[in-house]
């Protein structure tokens, strides 16, 4: 023990991020790796005069005797630790934290408050990131290493201490200075939706689930639907924010019926990159590691099989909390029930006054949601009792209540009383199996059905089908036959009833959606009446139709129109989809995921479409129809490609080629190879890369196309080579055969080939600017005319993955205009979409135009304009994007 350092002392803590999951992924070697840490460190904190006051595990407390001392060994450290040649898949990053103040002794060590201030710097720090107080900070200001900066983090709330922390961060150049936010209180991470109708007591039990998720990692809120369980979840995890300093995220698992696709949800609703060539789950693993995070999952019954994947991310990511609303309990181990009760009731028999019974929680909803429909409804002392009773014979159950609620327009509380007394007897048991809540809540939806006409039971029935919401054309296709009556009659009932929503789709188009709840009711109607199989056979059908006619169009000039509609049926495509593949309609399974593939792409689903075009690709009869087999690689590919796995694309359209060639497609055959030629021009491994293999494709697909006649696809081949011959630096042949190809599409009115055709020329102009050692302006004019006239078509369709791309190009359009801080803000745009999209090709465009944006982030002002670009949303980020290139022009 060295001997302890007495007066002003700055105190440096320090650990490894993520020590745990390299000690399991390494083993033996964690060990040496370890060794090797403390030794980097030690050499770095005794050079500056660190004493060495502490270590345990993967940790460090040293004290030094002047705050530059600490400031110096933190740098030091820092460097050594990034230029160690650590061994391939491992990335050891420490996290450090310092103050100053008044040594406190002990026999041994140092205590008190300075102390404690310091080690929770420390623990809020990120790996890789060194963070001060602003005690150290006054000491180091004018005296901090070359190059070195402090970039002002502003004051934050550290776990156990009263005032707030004024931190600052040391910014070292060649290092990484761009940081997820903090883990102080008050700063987490969060998706969390906003209240839309308030949240009217269950202060109980809040209490107990916050108790509970602080002694278990899972814990489950059971029950039937209608009882409140996602809404009490979102309020305990609202309670439970400060303890989870790396965010807090709400997964609706409702849309899907996939137990595989829980985890891929939990990464999109996390905005987890999507890579190629790596499960949802390793993502997830990796991505929490040991951060401190709460994820809420939503709706799990219907994916019970995803229980394994909640497991799985337990046991491999220790310091993860997960809080799940399911009817029943997902049975694994660890896992702590909590079966959700009703909401207060008053006791009948003791009455209070009118005016003291919205104290109960159950009375209060339904006078809230009553005044909803009717806003001069009061509770007297006329309707006082049957109010009560109400919320009473209906258990207390959330849903049931505001369906009675509903009805307030209609039905006095004493009318509706005698309405519900006679349902409820008639329907008291229901399935003997189930929870006896259940039969309860079975009871109040059953109520509302039975005062439907037949008509309206029948499409009540119908609708089961549909998940989330439908359009009328929809509906009158799949359920059309089931009624003697007319649709639209049937539907506004229902609506009116408050069975069924009704909400303005694209192009303000009537849609209508219904409860889960409810529809799990209408599912067993659709049964019980030996409708169901028959509907799901049309639902498919229907959304083949419509994947189908999309898929034909959406590459044309309405393509905004049919990527809305596509996106507004997502869900209902997902389930006709689920439905073909769980029963093995294997070409139905290979004609969708065909059909729908540009649409995942430009809306950023390409993780989800890959995985849907594999699981088709894999039924068991899918070889049985190779036409349709060779649309689904050709998709496969597609998606691939623009994950930026180029091996897997490429192996797919090797595939396509070899069957369209044994089907004799001549057109299938050229437009493979035209596919595939673009796999050779952005692997990020260098034998990837084959210019001459890319243009070897191209040039076997251009006679193709010319003795079929098609002179649009002949457009595309010479639009090819120009992407070719940029990434080769060869400009001018790039900037002839893209001309070449501009001039097609525009005759032939192709927005979609005239945008991409004029990024390629706009990047050819940026090349050719970053090229000169003076620049050429004209080239950048010439640039940010093309790369806006691109934007502004991409814009229209939303296509997520042509404006990443294009907005990419414009950050460095600015950047090359002299304007950091616009550069800095569109770089931290690309790179949200990057995240929520999954589009990976924007490094091909970079490398080639030796372009990294991640330059930006070691200035700390471009750093803050970067974290300010990430906020923008799209719409932001494009019409700042085009104001800025308007302006250089």
């Amino acid at each position: 023990m060295p001997e302890l350092l007495t007066g002003t002392v700055t105190f440096l803590f320090s650990d490894i991020e993520g020590s745990t999951r390299l000690l399991q992924s390494q083993g033996a070697g964690w060990p040496a790796l370890l060794a090797r840490h403390q030794e980097l460190l030690r050499t770095a904190f005794t050079a500056h005069g660190g004493a060495e006051v502490g270590t345990e595990g993967d940790s460090f407390f040293v004290a030094f005797p002047t705050a530059p001392g600490a400031v110096a060994a933190a740098v030091d450290a820092q460097r050594a630790l990034a230029g160690e040649p650590w061994p391939p898949g491992v990335e050891l990053l420490v996290r450090m934290g310092m103050h100053t103040g008044e040594a406190s002794l002990s026999t041994d060590s140092y205590v008190g408050l300075n102390v404690h201030r310091a080690s929770r710097i420390a623990s809020v720090a990120r790996g890789g990131q060194v963070l001060l107080s602003d005690s150290t900070r006054g000491l180091v200001a004018n005296a901090l290493p070359d190059g070195v900066e402090l970039r002002d983090l502003g004051d934050h709330r550290l776990k156990d201490l009263d005032r707030a922390e004024h931190l600052f961060q040391l910014v070292i150049p060649g290092l990484p200075s761009d940081f997820p936010a903090i883990g102080s209180l008050g700063s987490t991470p969060n998706n969390l939706p906003a209240r839309l109708t308030t949240f009217l007591g269950r202060e109980r039990e809040i209490g107990a689930v916050v108790d509970l998720a602080g002694s278990h990692r899972l814990v489950t809120l059971t029950g039937p639907g209608g009882t409140g369980k996602t809404r009490l979840s979102l309020e305990v995890a609202r309670r439970l924010v400060e303890q989870h300093p790396d965010g807090v995220y709400f997964v609706e698992l409702a849309p899907i019926t996939q137990p595989e696709l829980v985890a891929a949800e939990i990464g999109r609703a996390i905005a987890l990159p999507e890579r190629g060539g790596r499960t949802a789950m390793e993502r997830l693993v990796d991505f929490i590691g040991e951060r401190r995070m709460l994820l809420v999952l939503d709706n799990f019954e219907q994916v019970m099989g995803g229980a394994t994947s909640v497991s799985e991310l337990l046991a491999s990511c220790p310091s993860l909390t997960i809080l799940t609303s399911s009817r029943s309990a997902l049975r694994i181990s660890g896992e702590q029930e909590y079966p959700v009760p009703p909401l207060a009731l008053p006791d009948l028999a003791r009455l209070p006054g009118h005016e003291e019974l919205s104290q109960y929680d159950a009375v209060a909803l339904f006078i809230e949601r009553a005044r909803a429909v009717r806003p001069d409804f009061m509770v007297t002392n006329d309707n006082a009792p049957a109010v009560a009773e109400i919320c009473v014979r209906l258990d207390g159950l959330p849903l049931a209540i505001e369906l009675a609620a509903a009805r307030i327009r209609i039905l006095s509380p004493q009318a509706m009383l005698g309405r519900i007394e006679q349902r409820l007897a008639l329907l008291a048991g229901g399935a003997r199996d189930l929870p006896a809540r259940q039969q309860t809540l079975r009871g109040a939806i059953a109520w509302s059905h039975d005062m439907l006409d037949e008509a309206d039971r029948a499409l009540f029935a119908g609708l089961s089908v549909f998940v989330g919401s439908a359009s009328l054309d929809a509906i009158e296709r799949v359920c059309g036959d089931l009624l003697g009556s007319n649709v639209i009659d049937a539907l506004a009932s229902l609506v009116d009833k408050s069975l069924l929503r009704q909400r303005e789709g694209p192009e303000h188009e009537p849609r209508f959606e219904m409860l889960e709840t409810i529809r799990e009711f209408a599912l067993e109607q659709a049964t019980e009446r030996n409708e169901l199989d028959a509907l799901r056979q049309r639902h498919a059908d229907h959304y083949l139709e419509v994947a189908t006619l999309a898929g034909s169009q959406v590459m044309g000039s309405a393509k905004r129109s049919w990527l809305d509609r596509l996106e507004a049926d997502h869900e209902n495509l997902r389930a006709a989809l689920g439905w073909a593949v769980e029963t093995d309609r294997a070409e139905a399974a290979l004609r969708m995921t065909a059909a729908l593939w540009r649409f995942w792409q430009m809306r950023g689903h390409l993780g989800e479409g890959r995985d849907a075009v594999t699981a088709a690709l894999a039924l068991p009869h899918a070889a049985e129809h190779p036409a349709a087999r060779a649309d689904a690689l050709s998709a496969l590919a597609g998606l691939a490609y623009w994950q930026g796995d180029s091996a897997a694309a490429r192996a797919a359209y090797e595939e396509e080629i070899a069957l369209r060639r044994e089907l004799g497609d001549r057109a299938g055959e050229a437009e493979a190879l035209y596919g595939a030629s673009f796999t050779w021009s952005i692997g990020e491994l260098a034998e990837d890369r084959n210019a001459d293999a890319a243009a070897a494709l191209i040039e076997q697909a251009i006679p193709i196309f010319r003795e079929l006649g098609d002179e649009l696809a002949v457009g595309r081949c010479e639009w090819a080579l120009a992407n070719v011959r940029y990434g080769q630096g060869e400009l001018q042949e790039a900037r002839e055969s893209g001309l070449r190809a501009l001039a097609i599409f525009q005759a032939a009115d192709d927005r979609f080939m005239t945008g991409w055709t004029t990024y390629t020329l706009g990047l050819a102009d940026l090349s050719e600017d970053y090229q000169a050692a003076d620049g050429v302006p004209d080239a950048r004019v010439a640039a940010a005319a093309r790369l806006t006239g691109a934007l502004r078509i991409f814009d229209e369709a939303e296509d997520s993955s042509g404006y990443t791309l294009v907005l990419d190009a414009l950050a460095l359009l600015a950047l090359r205009n002299g304007d950091r801080d616009r550069a800095a803000r569109l770089a931290g745009a690309v790179a949200r979409l990057e995240r929520e999209t999954g589009t990976g090709l924007a490094f091909w465009n970079r490398g080639t135009l030796g372009y990294d944006p991640t330059v930006l982030l070691t200035d700390p002002e471009a750093a803050d304009a970067w974290t300010a670009g990430e906020a923008l949303t799209t719409a932001e980020a494009v019409a700042y994007a085009l104001e800025g290139a308007s302006a250089g022009e």
